[in-house]
């Protein structure tokens, strides 16, 4: 198995100055030493980096004057069961509970690039087997053409593969089983959230996150962690907490809170299994919830020159089909200066 490199692979994060203290000497994936072809190297050096000005570290732009807000919907009825078939008109989208006007609708199973967060503290030990079978299954039952990265996560993140499609080598990332050390949640999902912004080639993300406990070594905050997402105009957060064998119920009720919070916010789901056996049928679930959703967009009529932060709500009608559910972001920071970052929720790609 490779030599971990300790030296950390840093990048800076920038969050609001007021609610939100500024994160310096942020977290960061340690990176493992560089094995396999060029195509599969590390995207960035193991080498410590100075800090860099925002507009030098800011990965989304904007290359036309029109911005348009993209939604990933996921819509469900009574029963919980995905409906695929809506259009359009079904759907009423409320930016600060003013309708908009929708431009764009589809349904389709586009590629995602997935991060897979998976705790290697101490208290993993015995349930990285079936964690690790349950995230390769996931893998499976995506879209051939997904990318995704695997990060081990205790006490400090590491990137054990990088972006792949190849399914042995990610089997193989998920295999650098330490169990050891606390869980340093937080840092790793922004550290994932950043190194998706600056190297995932889909514009549509994910992460998926496996843990059993709370985080207890983060230098970031949940609040932190949540803004990070959504100054990015980030990845949606799918969570499985494995919890069922929490002694400390005020603990277990914090971690919960925490992961429910981070899936909550950003349109994804978190489960919480009531045994190990039901990890490979979650996985799978999140895999057919990721395939299944819609692509909504809409250009706010309060524009995105007055800055802010906007909340999001989508409704769904449709004759015949009952009550339905929609699931998406909460929300977004508009950012009226595109030389410093963000112009809206949507990444440009050349």
């Amino acid at each position: 198995m490779p030599v971990r490199n300790a030296k950390p692979f840093y990048f800076v994060l920038l969050l609001a100055i007021g609610a939100y203290r500024l994160l310096t000497g942020s977290p960061a994936f340690c990176q493992q030493a560089a094995t396999g072809s060029a195509q599969n190297a590390p995207a960035a050096t193991a080498t410590p980096q100075p800090a860099v000005s925002a507009a030098q570290n800011q990965p989304f732009t904007f290359k036309t004057s029109v911005t348009e807000v993209v939604l990933y919907a996921t819509v469900v009825d009574s029963h919980q069961r995905l409906v695929t078939s809506l259009q359009k008109q079904d759907f009423t989208i409320y930016e600060n509970n003013v309708p908009q006007t929708i431009s764009s609708c589809s349904q389709e199973d586009v590629p995602v690039s997935m991060a897979i967060l998976i705790d290697n503290s101490g208290s993993m030990a015995q349930k990285r087997a079936a964690v690790n079978r349950a995230a390769i299954d996931l893998i499976q039952a995506s879209n051939p053409q997904d990318e995704a990265f695997i990060v081990n996560f205790s006490d400090e993140a590491f990137l054990d593969q990088d972006f792949t499609s190849n399914i042995n080598l990610l089997r193989k990332g998920l295999s650098h089983i330490d169990s050891e050390g606390g869980t340093a949640l937080y840092d790793a999902v922004i550290a994932a959230a950043d190194h998706l912004a600056k190297q995932a080639k889909h514009p549509k993300q994910v992460i998926l996150i496996i843990t059993d406990g709370e985080d207890n070594s983060s230098s970031a905050t949940l609040a932190d962690t949540v803004r990070r997402i959504q100054d990015l105009n980030g990845p949606i957060v799918y969570s499985i907490g494995l919890l069922y064998d929490e002694s400390d119920r005020s603990q277990s009720h914090r971690a919960r809170k925490a992961l429910q919070t981070l899936s909550d916010e950003t349109g994804g789901i978190a489960f919480f299994p009531k045994s190990l056996d039901q990890v490979d049928t979650i996985a799978a679930e999140v895999a057919q919830d990721i395939r299944h959703q819609y692509v909504l967009g809409y250009h706010p009529t309060d524009p995105i020159s007055r800055g802010g932060y906007r909340t999001v709500r989508v409704e769904a009608k449709a004759k015949g089909l009952g009550k339905l559910s929609v699931r998406t972001r909460a929300g977004y920071f508009a950012n009226p200066h595109p030389s410093l970052g963000a112009t809206s929720s949507t990444p440009a790609h050349p």
